[in-house]
């Protein structure tokens, strides 16, 4: 392949946004590599969105494939910002035009009970490992971490992920006893109908099973709860709607699901015995101006055999990136320019906070189209206008293209040359041999529903 002048952008992360952005840079010419820090590059498609939506995993990754197999798409696999790249290394010295954050949220938000960590694996778990560990233990060759899920154990959180872990319970404890009487039903049978669907027709409630049900505690208001979004312009009727949507959201998933829910409460201990946590001390809350208040002299402990936390994820801390907060300091949201760096963008979750994938997409366009018009100013004209001046005459052809390219202050041959060179150095060191297609086909994993399939003709 001929090396011409051009800009490079490295990019952290290739999952919804990050192969967005690689994809429309690289339908512009422009060069991209995509560090990714696993094996395959679908994030949180695969670990964190639940398994039993197989076909929406099977879109969404195709979509990530189809993207980063484009051509000027160059992809490192198993490459961890932090720990196989040197974040100020990459800044300084490999002298890309720009780099885009992508890598994404990861780390779980620390529950805000004092020395509640000390727990985590013996009493605790938290969201992130428990969703990776649901998604692929089914597999053949599965070697993580494993988990087992009591029944009565408590979740902390109250956004949309942690219904999710409220559902992963209550279908893996429900689960677990149907097969104990013999009953034959999958997860993914359960999940479809529901578990209150299912126990219909063989006339049995939880209480018949033995089990209690899992209890999701929040520290605001079910109406408070982000499982309907309120418009900006919303008028007073228009928020009620909202309000009274989100009731009925919940209540119909309890209905379905049979778990406990506890509004207004926040949880301020820990209750240990033997050196294990055994549970939670909470108070009651109120809402002041918006904000939960929690009440004094209301304290109350809840015991339980597992404590799951599913209060949100935030961006793993980077050496040489600033933060503000959780998050990663920024100029503005909008851009995701660094406040330490002219040339360094955050795009998706990594940003927004947000495991959403139409959010993420759209963050991905936005930064990824901000830097080229903007930062690189390499717009789409400027694109079309170097394609049709390769099919002028020989002569008019070579000066046009050099005016342009050195208009737009792209990195010369020798500079592209030697950050290719660096990433063949980082794919030879995973074994990645630089054909895309190949390398997704040699690190497939098995589907929930490929697995109940194998189960069932064994």
């Amino acid at each position: 392949m001929e090396v011409l002048p051009n800009h490079f952008v490295a990019i952290i992360g290739g999952a919804i946004a990050g192969s967005e952005a690689a994809s429309r840079l690289a339908d512009r010419g422009i060069y991209t590599v995509v560090f990714e820090q696993n094996l395959r590059p679908y994030g949180k498609i695969e670990d964190g969105l639940p398994k039993w939506h197989v076909k929406l995993q099977d879109q969404e990754e195709d979509k990530i494939d189809q993207k980063l197999s484009k051509a000027n798409v160059h992809f490192v696999p198993n490459t961890m910002l932090g720990r196989d790249i040197d974040f100020d290394d990459l800044v300084n010295n490999w002298e890309f035009s720009a780099i885009l954050l992508a890598n994404g949220a990861w780390k779980d938000r620390p529950l805000p009970v004092a020395g509640v960590d000390e727990f985590i694996d013996n009493g605790l778990i938290y969201q992130n490992p428990l969703v990776c560990w649901f998604n692929h233990y089914h597999e053949s060759d599965f070697n993580g971490p494993k988990y087992h899920l009591p029944d009565d154990a408590i979740i902390v959180g109250g956004g949309l992920a942690s219904l999710d872990v409220v559902k992963i319970l209550m279908l893996e404890t429900v689960l677990d006893k149907l097969q104990e009487r013999g009953v034959e039903v999958d997860i993914l049978e359960l999940e479809h109908k529901s578990i209150a669907g299912f126990l219909e027709e063989p006339n049995l409630t939880l209480q018949d099973l033995g089990l209690k049900g899992c209890t999701l505690y929040y520290r605001r208001r079910i109406k408070d709860m982000p499982l309907a979004q309120i418009p900006p312009d919303a008028t007073p009727e228009r928020l009620e709607k909202v309000y009274q949507g989100r009731e009925k959201i919940l209540h119909i998933f309890q209905n379905k699901f049979l778990f406990k829910f506890q509004e207004l409460r926040f949880p301020t201990g820990i209750i240990s015995e033997n050196g294990r946590l055994a549970g939670l001390k909470f108070s009651e809350t109120e809402m002041i101006d918006g904000n939960p208040v929690v009440k004094e002299n209301t304290e109350y402990e809840v015991r339980a055999p597992l404590v799951i936390s599913s209060i949100g994820s935030i961006p793993e801390p980077v050496p040489g990136i600033d933060m503000n907060g959780e998050l990663y300091d920024v100029v503005d949201r909008e851009t995701g320019q660094l406040k330490q760096y002219e040339n360094v963008f955050g795009l998706g979750n990594v940003i927004t906070g947000k495991g959403n994938i139409k959010v993420s997409l759209t963050h991905g366009k936005q930064v990824a189209d901000h830097v080229m018009d903007n930062f690189l100013a390499w717009r789409e004209e400027d694109y079309q206008e170097l394609i049709a001046s390769g099919e002028e005459s020989s002569k008019k052809k070579v000066d046009k293209i050099v005016e342009l390219l050195n208009e737009k202050g792209f990195l010369k041959v020798g500079q592209v040359k030697s950050i290719l060179n660096q990433v063949k150095r980082q794919q030879k060191r995973v074994g990645f041999n630089g054909g895309y297609s190949e390398w997704m086909a040699n690190h497939r994993v098995e589907r929930i529903d490929a697995a109940i399939a194998r189960v069932k003709n064994n």
